[in-house]
């Protein structure tokens, strides 16, 4: 997959069948625009993402978000910095330059609820309107519903916020995670005979409140079932960076170098500090572990 990086670089050879957005998240809204680019790029167009970017916390890294698109084959994932030059770039001045100059539109899908340009004056029927004058067709789609609310990642950070994981991966549309490589902690979970992998995860990267949660942790040609701690470790007063830390089950390998996913399905409790490292171990191993087994023997998940 080609992967524009800034937008003064994009300059495609057409013709393209474009979707635009923030695609923070890639959730099943995102999904439904995309499916239908990929249907149209079958007749000979190039698939094309525009992403648009923010400083705010991301669902999704920028390399999480590659390697989905990637995978679902599209041919071109252009980011565009939200920067003074794009946000008070005119409708017009956007689509005669970006989506007719540089990406050679012949279609474009968007959302219903799409807006662009200087203070987001342009909507997505105008944008159809100039397809007519410019010689490309749009395609307006609805919003994919939950309910009688749409999906969006205002809505899908709401539920993360509040660690409702089951909503959060239903409305992805596949299970909220974290990719890192495995470090060094403090060497706590051996002296209790609770050995642990540690993640830390990218600063821009949201994440479900402080506690401990039944997960999945990939690695290269294998994966195992555990509980996973998000947090500052408050027992062992380890307060200076947010790490995730997870016990695997029925794992007994060195696994410190490797990258690995960590995908989260089901809040166990809140991070707490306990009154002893017995105390602690007593609540892993009788409390959390058999929480997080019965989760998964129960879900299709496990």
């Amino acid at each position: 997959m080609k992967y524009v990086r800034e937008r003064k670089e994009l300059s495609l050879q057409g013709p393209s069948v474009v979707t635009l957005g923030k695609f923070n998240g890639m959730h099943r809204g995102h999904q439904k625009l995309i499916n239908r680019v990929r249907q149209i790029g079958q007749s000979g167009y190039e698939t094309v993402v525009c992403a648009f970017e923010t400083p705010s916390k991301k669902l999704l890294t920028r390399a999480e978000r590659y390697g989905l698109l990637e995978d679902m084959g599209i041919d071109t994932l252009a980011e565009c910095e939200m920067d003074s030059k794009l946000m008070h770039m005119s409708p017009d001045a956007f689509i005669q330059q970006v989506l007719v100059g540089q990406m050679h539109a012949g279609w474009v899908v968007v959302g219903s609820d799409f807006r662009f340009g200087h203070h987001r004056k342009g909507d997505a029927p105008y944008l159809k309107k100039m397809g007519q004058e410019y010689g490309f067709q749009v395609e307006i789609l609805e919003k994919e519903m939950d309910g009688d609310r749409p999906i969006s990642s205002t809505y899908i950070r709401e539920q993360l916020n509040e660690g409702h994981m089951e909503k959060v991966n239903s409305l992805l549309g596949y299970p909220f995670s974290t990719t890192g490589e495995v470090v060094h902690g403090r060497g706590l979970g051996h002296t209790i005979g609770i050995p642990t992998t540690n993640l830390i995860p990218p600063r821009e990267k949201s994440m479900p409140p402080n506690g401990v949660y039944a997960t999945r942790s990939k690695f290269p040609h294998r994966e195992y079932l555990g509980i996973t701690n998000v947090g500052y470790k408050p027992t062992v007063g380890g307060e200076d960076f947010l790490g995730v830390e997870t016990y695997l089950f029925d794992c007994h390998e060195d696994l410190y170098g490797e990258q690995s996913t960590v995908s989260f399905y089901q809040f166990l409790r809140y991070e707490r500090k306990f009154a002893s490292l017995q105390q602690l171990k007593e609540q892993l191993l009788r409390t959390d572990v058999s929480r997080a087994k019965e989760f998964f023997a129960k879900s299709t998940m496990g």
